[in-house]
């Protein structure tokens, strides 16, 4: 017998899974409604996974060096990645995904072009689940109705999952991401050449912070906000193209985009033999708002747990042996979650918080524990003297935001 797996979405995280999956000879079908799909998106990705995940250069648009903090009082820090062979890759997502999409399917996994709709399951540990979906591979508007029989899922189709409803797996809280792609004259263009800058301020958003990111040959220029301030955002973009907006005069914009981000992981990550990851799990972190490297890396850890609890394709895992990936990836990364969702709960409250947070980031201690933790996603404490240095200027910081907010 040779496991059958089917993984619906081909962003990042289910990409990754097929990859993973095909490459150890499991028989591996990767599903994908749009193949040409521009996912809206900041397109940040840290050092780490440029190595990890094997990116050629070509994927990365910008090599960011220098990042702009600008407060509410539009206070600007600026931070300089300080070693020569440090950056932030920035990416477009349609180059991103399609190029993992496409080394998914020469390792073998069995790309589908089509919507899922709906999925049968069994009512016991063995039967096999069918995923009822529509091709869309012939150019037939309508498509074709098919269906398909597997062992297992893994749900990597985002946000709205189609897959997480099927296998109830619970709600979580989300917020709405705006974004503007602006291509910009040349001489404008310059000055983003490896720089990105990151706003904050009410103007801008209520809940986090707005961003103008350097692509190819644009500026993403966009904010977010919780899912209940959502009539506001048209407003709040409004606002950080005010706050911009000498820098992108003479912009053009080519493309307006929307989606929805987690808040937080789902209630129920693993059902039977289907999981999910990526953002269909809501692996995206508060405060900073990153989910390329952890859909990817969620999609990879997943699929080595099904590898080794299958060996390698001849037998068909439980929900137990499932579940071990949601143990790994909480003993990893539950701590980043929660460590950024602390600084978002006490920093981005306010204006004045928000005047304390970039005045925290002007301390060099803090730019280098940041960038170190963002990079490599590894925390390296700090010496106790550094740490409570930085404490001390944390304090001092969120005192004087009071009096420096506009």
């Amino acid at each position: 017998m040779t496991l059958r797996v089917a993984v619906i979405g081909s962003g990042p995280a289910g990409s990754s899974a097929a990859e993973t999956l095909a490459a150890s000879g499991i028989e591996t079908y990767l599903f994908e409604r749009k193949l040409d799909n521009a996912k809206p998106c900041g397109g940040a990705i840290p050092l780490c996974m440029v190595s990890e995940f094997d990116l050629p250069p070509e994927i990365i648009d910008r090599r960011v060096r220098k990042m702009k903090m600008i407060s509410p009082s539009n206070r600007e820090v600026d931070i300089n990645l300080i070693n020569e062979d440090e950056y932030i890759g920035m990416c477009r997502r349609e180059v991103l995904d399609g190029f993992l999409r496409d080394r998914a399917a020469k390792l073998g996994a069995n790309l589908i072009n089509a919507t899922v709709h709906k999925l049968d399951i069994p009512g016991n540990n063995t039967d096999p689940y069918t995923i009822h979906y529509v091709d869309h591979t012939e150019g037939i508007s309508q498509g074709i109705a098919k269906t398909l029989k597997v062992d297992l899922i893994i749900g990597a189709d985002g946000a709205n999952s189609r897959v997480a409803k099927e296998m109830d797996a619970g709600d979580y809280n989300y917020a709405i991401a705006f974004q503007e792609r602006i291509r910009l004259p040349e001489d404008k263009m310059a000055y983003y050449n490896d720089l990105a800058e990151m706003y904050v301020g009410d103007d801008v958003s209520t809940d986090f912070y707005a961003w103008v990111f350097p692509k190819y040959d644009h500026v993403a220029v966009g904010t977010g906000t919780m899912h209940i301030n959502k009539a506001s955002i048209k407003q709040l973009q409004a606002g950080i193209r005010a706050r911009a907006s000498e820098k992108l005069a003479g912009g053009k914009i080519i493309k307006v985009e929307a989606h929805p981000i987690p808040e937080h992981p789902r209630p129920r990550r693993v059902v039977g033999r289907i999981a999910l990851v990526g953002d269909a799990a809501g692996y995206v972190t508060k405060s900073s708002g990153e989910g390329i490297y952890f859909a990817a890396k969620s999609g990879r850890m997943c699929a080595e747990t099904i590898v080794e609890a299958s060996n390698s394709g001849s037998r068909i895992p439980t929900e137990g042996d499932l579940k071990i990936y949601l143990k790994r990836w909480d003993k990893r990364y539950g701590l980043t979650y929660k460590v950024l969702d602390i600084l978002q709960s006490v920093f981005y409250r306010s204006d004045a918080t928000r005047e304390a947070f970039v005045e925290m980031c002007d301390d060099l201690d803090v730019q280098r524990l940041t960038f170190d933790s963002y990079l490599y996603k590894t925390v390296v404490p700090a010496n106790p003297i550094t740490q409570l240095k930085i404490t001390a200027k944390t304090i001092g910081s969120l005192i004087r935001g009071n009096a420096l907010a506009p």
